[in-house]
C-alpha cells in the first residue's frame, strides 16, 4: 500500500469520490433504460411444483405486479445444490419481505425434484419461496439450460457445450388485464451485482 498523510489520502479520496458519482449517475441512467425496455406476453402455461401443489406462474407474483425468479443451478440428479448459488440464495432471505411491501414478489426456480430442494433448503437454513421446474421448458425458455440434443446459447452468446445448468434472474410483470409479461434477464456477470457481499469485499483492499 501506498502510505501517506491524512491530508493527502483525503485528496485522493475526494478525487475518487468524483469518479465514483458519475459512475452512480451512470448506473442511474442505465437503470431507466433497463425499465424502458420492451415486454413480451408469456404464452405458455408453466406449472412449478410448490409447498402448495402445483401453482401456476401467475400464482408466484402472490396478489403482486411483479416478479424475481432466480434461476437456481440444481440439476434433476445432483447431491447438492451450485455452491455459487448458494453464494447469493444467502442474500435472499432478509430482503423478500421488503421486496413485497415495493409490489414484487421473489423465488427461486431449479430442474431438481421439490422433495430434495426443500431438504437442501432445511439444511441451508433458507425460507425463500423455492420451486421446482422439472418436467417443464422453464429453464430452456429462459436460457439456464439447453433445449435436448443442442448446446445452450448462454447470456445472449455463443453456444455452450456439455453445460446442463446455468444461473440467471428472469423478470416479469402482469399488466391491468392480468397478462404476464418477460421484461429481463440478465446471467454471467451480470449476476454481480445482486450478490451484497460481493460489494463488500470490493470496498475492501
Amino acid at each position: 500500500p501506498h502510505i501517506v498523510s491524512r491530508n493527502k489520502w483525503l485528496a485522493a479520496r475526494k478525487a475518487f469520490l468524483a469518479e465514483e458519482k458519475a459512475f452512480t449517475r451512470t448506473r442511474d441512467a442505465l437503470s431507466a433504460k433497463r425499465r424502458e425496455l420492451p415486454w413480451v406476453k408469456i404464452e405458455t402455461p408453466y406449472t412449478f411444483d410448490t409447498l402448495q401443489g402445483k401453482q401456476s406462474l401467475s400464482d408466484l407474483f402472490a396478489g403482486r405486479s411483479q416478479l424475481i425468479i432466480y434461476h437456481f443451478m440444481y440439476g434433476a440428479d445432483w447431491e447438492q445444490g451450485c455452491k455459487s448459488c448458494s453464494f447469493w440464495a444467502d442474500n435472499f432471505n432478509g430482503i423478500v419481505a421488503h421486496l413485497n411491501q415495493r409490489d414484487v414478489s421473489m423465488a427461486a426456480i431449479s430442474t431438481a425434484p421439490f422433495a430434495t430442494l426443500q431438504a437442501f433448503a432445511k439444511r441451508m437454513g433458507w425460507n425463500f419461496k423455492w420451486l421446482s421446474s422439472g418436467g417443464t421448458t422453464f429453464n430452456q425458455d429462459f436460457g439456464v439450460s439447453p433445449a435436448p440434443g443442442k448446446a445452450l446459447a448462454y447470456n445472449y452468446g455463443a453456444a455452450i457445450k456439455d453445460m446442463a445448468e446455468m444461473p440467471g434472474i428472469s423478470v416479469f410483470a402482469r399488466d391491468k388485464a392480468s397478462a404476464i409479461h418477460h421484461t429481463y434477464s440478465t446471467y454471467g456477470r451480470g449476476l454481480d451485482m445482486l450478490n451484497g457481499a460481493y460489494h463488500y469485499l470490493d470496498l475492501t483492499p
